[in-house]
């Protein structure tokens, strides 16, 4: 496993972090322990030490479930991420009270890393009202805290304000080609490299889409080498020169097992031709039109029960390769399609992407349905 150290002291570990958000769960959605922790005894095993969580994954049993699927490991073995939820503070009593309710669900003494979770502009107003940082800082001095850092959800411009505001010792950002092509993903990387901020990936594979890109997207790659579509999207993050750590969400065993081998293997940095088929794969994503979402469900659950993620996802199955229309018919039978949306907001809100979700559930719902309509 390839490694790498932004940790005091030099401290090395794994290129490849394992992010405890889309774990295997059953057929009620609850993580299916057997299964995820086979998977994390797997994967350190192969060498990845770092892992990370937050308060509201798993609807709040992702940090229970890391707890007690690492108590058996060694706690100097592994490195330990987790995640301040901003959007529930209301005083800054809540700052305290929050975190030591973290290290009881995670079984730890302390957290190698810290973030304060999703910033964006509203939740800077937040974390400065509450005096989060000092009280962040403070924790660092008595050990709690090992590194302390941001994930972020917004523009470039609200990212500037982030690291002027703190020195921080490192950010997540959500960076894969696609974003990079098509968002703004390159401005917020470059961001970074201005202000000399070590940078946590998330989202390299774009919520798996980019790990089943478009044909004409695959074709493209595919004149480079047989690699896995997943592989070329974690080697074109990993190539940057201020990346520090790439996350993947990992569900199956094959998916740990051939992230693995990408991060195992020391021809990792994307060469010059690689590079430039990657980059005609970004232009070829710009002519597509899909729904942004990369099935990070913290718009669910919905209070009327619309399974948004799994709409957006066969909403943009269909949109870009034609196939999946049957699970659309499917959820309009169990009640959870986008024509139950009540216009409430509350997924809006929630949404890190920014996106207006009910007006996309009633464009979806006309497309789709039409689309079955016509099959009859």
């Amino acid at each position: 496993m390839l490694t790498r150290s932004f940790y005091p002291g030099g401290r090395p570990h794994s290129l490849l972090g394992f992010g405890a958000m889309r774990l295997p769960v059953d057929e009620q959605g609850k993580i299916c322990y057997q299964k995820a922790k086979e998977m994390m005894d797997r994967a350190i095993a192969g060498g990845i030490n770092y892992f990370d969580t937050a308060y509201p994954y798993h609807q709040q049993t992702s940090e229970a479930f890391l707890g007690k699927a690492l108590a058996d490991h060694p706690r100097d073995s592994y490195l330990l991420a987790d995640k301040l939820p901003v959007w529930l503070l209301e005083k800054a009593e809540d700052v305290p009270r929050l975190f030591h309710q973290q290290l009881e669900r995670c079984q730890v003494e302390y957290f190698d890393c810290y973030l304060c979770h999703a910033l964006d502009a509203e939740r800077l107003e937040i974390i400065q009202k509450y005096q989060v940082l000092p009280q962040l800082e403070q924790l660092k001095k008595e050990g709690k805290i090992g590194l302390l850092g941001f994930s972020f959800h917004d523009k470039p411009e609200v990212l500037r304000q982030a690291l002027e505001l703190h020195h921080w010792d490192f950010c997540q950002l959500q960076l894969n080609y696609a974003d990079w092509a098509v968002e703004d993903a390159r401005q917020l990387y470059e961001l970074t490299v201005e202000f000399g901020v070590p940078v946590i990936v998330m989202e390299p594979v774009r919520g798996g889409f980019l790990a089943q890109p478009p044909q004409q997207v695959a074709d493209i790659l595919r004149q480079g080498s047989d690699r896995s579509m997943a592989s070329w999207a974690l080697r074109f993050v990993a190539s940057l020169p201020n990346v520090s750590l790439v996350l993947s969400g990992m569900t199956t065993m094959e998916q740990l097992e051939d992230n693995m081998a990408t991060f195992s293997d020391p021809r990792l940095p994307l060469t010059e031709e690689e590079q430039k088929l990657v980059a005609q794969a970004g232009e070829a994503l710009k002519g597509l039109r899909s729904i942004p979402c990369t099935g990070c469900r913290y718009c669910v659950p919905c209070p009327m029960g619309v399974d948004i993620p799994e709409i957006f996802h066969i909403y943009n199955s269909v949109k870009l390769f034609g196939k999946g229309l049957g699970g659309y018919k499917e959820l309009l039978e169990r009640k959870a399609g986008a024509d139950q949306c009540i216009l409430c907001g509350s997924c809006a809100r929630a949404c890190p992407q920014g996106l207006t979700i009910p007006g996309l559930l009633e464009k979806v719902h006309l497309e789709l349905k039409e689309r079955l309509e016509q099959k009859k």
